[in-house]
């Protein structure tokens, strides 16, 4: 019986305190729901690394360089530089420009070689000759 009468006190007191609690958490958690949604939104850095990664991951291909990068309706749309054969001279090795699509969260939905080329030669089409 004491420990009923113990108890009795602190009950009222710990649903005040659990509701008060759970009021005070409330503008907490929806603020911290759309600071994790921000949070979650890959920069364009992070983009870029991801894309990166995920080309050579399919292709067995690392990239050289990012020669285009944009944000589309869909996600991003990047041009990637990657090193397909290696050659001596290293001006003479057969590059390839991938086009690459990400989603809006960074994942790769698709690519495409776009062309082909020595390293050493300028591409006519890119530098306006002919």
């Amino acid at each position: 019986m004491a420990m009923a009468n113990a108890k009795d006190p602190d009950e009222p007191l710990s649903s005040q305190e659990t509701q008060d609690s759970h009021e005070s958490r409330k503008p907490t958690r929806s603020a911290k729901r759309a600071e994790s949604t921000r949070a979650k939104r890959p920069t364009a850095m992070e983009i870029l690394r991801q894309a990166r990664g995920q080309l050579a991951e399919l292709t067995g291909m690392e990239a050289e360089s990012v020669t285009s990068f944009e944000q589309t309706d869909e996600g991003w749309a990047l041009e990637v530089e990657v090193l397909e054969l290696e050659r001596v001279p290293d001006t003479m090795s057969l590059m390839a420009s991938y086009q690459v699509e990400l989603d809006s969260d960074g994942q790769l939905t698709g690519y495409r070689r776009v062309r082909r080329y020595e390293r050493g030669r300028s591409d006519a089409r890119r530098s306006g000759g002919r």
